[in-house]
């Protein structure tokens, strides 16, 4: 049997919290994205779902709020659901860059180009809403997506312009500018 984090460390404050949950929510979605480079269509929506659930249980660590798997899937499946329907154009173009993946030569290179992104950007957001959902007093039990509809769009908004800020700042010198 081994000692997890929380009951091995002093109880965190807040501002530590938030710090430690923003660095797993970042952590997670860069492996998210590792996981939509998966070339096989639709294990790669499985794989990054693991990733969302395996965050979701580490937020509920870090926050003190039970967790159990077969609750956390139904809201990691209900809070994707939201981010669905608050971004049509995300949600179509996941699903294309996992199955297009399927189609030989161009597939590939166009659903590794897409999946990454996409992945990354949902768990990002859906790690947010729960890192402001647990700071509330909320558990799994009481988690309700359209209450976090604006908060949703707003996280999008801002893994969008962080996303564009490394790519600038990744670009060689000379390459960007307008």
């Amino acid at each position: 049997m081994t000692t997890t984090e929380s009951s091995a460390s002093p109880p965190l404050t807040e501002a530590e919290r938030e710090e430690s949950a923003s660095q797993l929510v970042d952590r997670f979605s860069l492996w998210s994205g590792a996981a939509g480079l998966i070339p096989v269509p639709l294990i790669d929506v499985v794989a990054v779902g693991g990733v969302q659930l395996q965050m979701l249980r580490r937020l509920s660590e870090i926050y003190g709020v039970p967790f159990t798997d077969n609750r956390g899937k139904s809201v990691i499946a209900s809070c994707a659901g939201a981010i669905i329907s608050a971004s049509t154009a995300t949600t179509t173009a996941m699903t294309f860059g996992s199955l297009i993946k399927g189609i030989p030569g161009i597939g590939s290179a166009v659903g590794a180009l897409t999946m990454p992104v996409f992945s990354a950007g949902t768990t990002y957001v859906i790690g947010r809403v729960f890192m402001k959902h647990f700071a509330s007093g909320g558990t799994l039990l009481d988690f309700n997506p359209p209450d976090y509809r604006e908060f949703i769009k707003t996280q999008q908004a801002r893994f969008k312009r962080k996303a564009a800020s490394q790519e600038t700042s990744s670009s060689p010198p000379g390459t960007t500018g307008a």
